[in-house]
């Protein structure tokens, strides 16, 4: 973990979950104070964690847990009340936040950050395969119809567009993709 974004409206907490995180080798810390400013924070920048802190001056905080959970990469922990923990914890869960009981320990704090970075290294990893698969389906996508285009108007058979596609690849030593585009330039547009 390098960054990490504290969200707490108790100035107090703050500062300690701030030396916690300094303890843990974490150079990048940034606060927020009410999940308003949170949200704003999250525009301009990326975190590996973001620490919640509830409830918050202007909401609960699982709403915020929620949205970050489901518009970033950023690992989500959030720390409750022990009469609240089941409630957050059965309405957050499900969107990967990790919800702590207060009071925490410092054991327990860092074992819950180790735990976060292993998982969410996992995802990102994930992430990078998605990815990378959907630029091939793209790819896919783009030279199925440039075959179509070489079949309708050129009127070739499905292999012989195959094979055009794939010999002028490899002749200007251009990937699939960048001839498939020529074609459609050339057909469709």
């Amino acid at each position: 973990m390098e960054s990490v974004l504290i969200i707490s409206s108790i100035d107090k907490d703050k500062e300690l979950l701030t030396d916690l995180c300094r303890a843990g080798s974490i150079s990048k810390i940034c606060t927020a104070s009410s999940a308003d400013e949170a949200r704003g924070v999250f525009k301009g920048d990326s975190y590996d964690l973001v620490i919640i802190n509830s409830p918050l001056a202007d909401e609960s905080g699982s709403e915020l847990a929620i949205y970050i959970s489901n518009t970033t990469c950023s690992g989500v922990l959030m720390f409750v009340k022990s009469e609240h923990s089941e409630t957050i914890s059965s309405k957050v869960e499900e969107y990967g936040v990790f919800v702590l009981q207060k009071p925490i320990s410092r054991t327990l704090f860092f074992q819950a950050i180790k735990l976060i970075s292993a998982s969410c290294k996992r995802f990102q990893g994930l992430h990078k395969q998605t990815v990378k698969l959907e630029s091939k389906i793209d790819e896919i996508r783009l030279v199925n119809r440039a075959k179509c285009a070489l079949i309708q108007y050129l009127s070739m058979t499905e292999s012989q567009a195959h094979r055009y596609i794939e010999k002028q690849a490899m002749d200007m030593r251009l990937p699939k993709r960048a001839v498939a585009e020529s074609i459609l330039n050339t057909y469709e547009y």
